[in-house]
């Protein structure tokens, strides 16, 4: 009965379960090295799918359609392995028998090396998900190694990604309870000339732990106008105020969030805040290193946000004399850097900063700094959502225990309740 199965449907199966599974530890190598088993999987699907689509042609007929007119049956298949960057994958080449011709594949050579690709960002993401010209599709399947691509194949994928997140744009958020949303910005060629342009980017913690993606859009320069317009979107399409909002220091953004959430709580991201001030100091490893864990210690030792901001300006004291712009750095916005000691112990650490979510936009990068320049902004926000989509699917959420629930509930019920002197 299994070989009466196409073997792109067993990797789609894989695909799913993948998505579906629980990481037994929670760490951040699993989660790296699921990543990469999703991307072996998903190369796996696409030469599978598009070799599969090639042998249909050829015998002019569908698996088990009888057709008068078909050219040859298949032969069960002859597994191929093509070694990409994400690791080797295993193609299962339909062998074919009683044909006038001999069958030869334009996807997979017939040579008995295994075909060298370029990353798998170049040929698979990039050139599917951006959905360039044939010629240039041709031009990186041949720098694959590759001699043709299927035209059918590319339309289809294209298609069937760009459908995808359009349906991911418009889909209703009025089910999501945010605990926080994080938010922040990469720069990309979104055109084939011109300046790098903002692909903004908002996810978040639900109520109940989980990650979710929400929003990937352009915001060209990350004004607040662009911040502004992923805001409304987003409560267009039913999304709730999050009780917190993470982000990093830019002016727009902060601007934005206060005038689309002003009930939230507003935490400034502490990563990006100590890069700031080392980047202020002189180039000293030992004054960056002391510096950084008087730093952490604050923050990590204090059990109020009170406690906190007084260590806080300890060392804003600390630093004034010798370096007055350090200081002057770390003094800016500095109650926001507290906010997080508000909410569980056990989360805190995951919801002062946006470290997260610019790990994945690295991810991004990554993928994107071999294709060069997108031919517009569809094909460059596609791209950035697949992968983002991809990082989520892989991601590890909160894991709320019954007392970090409970903390959460009463923050709920408290943001719930109106200001009495506004009932007055």
């Amino acid at each position: 009965m299994q070989a009466r199965i196409a073997p792109s449907v067993h990797i789609e199966a894989q695909i799913e379960q993948l998505l579906l599974e629980r990481l037994e530890n929670g760490g951040e190598v699993d989660e790296i090295e699921r990543l990469g088993r999703l991307g072996r999987l998903g190369a796996q699907l696409v030469f599978q799918r598009a070799i599969e689509d090639e042998v249909e042609r050829f015998l002019q007929r569908a698996r088990f359609e009888r057709a008068p007119d078909a050219r040859g049956s298949r032969n069960g298949h002859r597994e191929r392995v093509i070694a990409t960057a994400e690791g080797p994958v295993a193609i299962k080449v339909p062998q074919v028998r009683d044909s006038l011709t001999r069958f030869v594949s334009s996807v997979i050579p017939d040579c008995r090396t295994a075909i060298r690709t370029r990353p798998l960002e170049a040929l698979v993401i990039g050139a599917y998900v951006r959905g360039l010209s044939t010629r240039d599709i041709e031009s990186l399947a041949t720098e694959a190694g590759l001699p043709h691509i299927s035209r059918t194949a590319v339309s289809d994928v294209c298609r069937e990604l760009r459908d995808r997140y359009r349906a991911f744009r418009a889909k209703s958020l009025a089910g999501v309870h945010l605990l926080s949303l994080m938010l922040d910005a990469i720069y990309l060629p979104v055109r084939p000339d011109g300046p790098k342009e903002g692909v903004l980017v908002a996810w978040g913690y639900t109520l109940d732990g989980e990650r979710v993606l929400l929003d990937v859009c352009l915001g060209q320069r990350e004004r607040t106008e662009d911040w502004l317009d992923l805001g409304r979107g987003l409560a267009a399409r039913g999304l709730a105020s999050p009780l917190l909002v993470v982000s990093d220091g830019a002016p727009g953004l902060i601007r934005a969030i206060t005038e689309l959430w002003p009930d939230a709580d507003r935490q400034r991201c502490t990563v990006h805040r100590l890069r700031n001030v080392l980047a202020k100091l002189p180039k000293r490893p030992l004054l960056h290193e002391r510096i950084r864990r008087a730093y952490w210690a604050a923050l990590d030792g204090a059990t109020s946000r009170g406690e906190a901001e007084s260590r806080l300006r300890a060392i804003v004291g600390e630093l004034e004399r010798d370096y007055p712009t350090a200081a002057a750095c770390l003094a800016d916005d500095l109650p926001a850097l507290t906010v997080h000691l508000a909410y569980p112990l056990a989360l805190r650490k995951r919801l002062r900063s946006t470290n997260l979510l610019e790990r994945s936009l690295e991810e991004v990068r990554r993928r994107t700094k071999v294709i060069g320049r997108f031919p517009g902004e569809t094909s460059c926000l596609t791209l950035a959502w697949a992968v983002m989509d991809l990082v989520i699917a892989g991601a590890r959420g909160l894991a709320l225990s019954g007392p970090d629930r409970g903390a959460i509930a009463l923050l709920v019920a408290a943001r719930s309740i109106p200001d009495r002197e506004q009932v007055a």
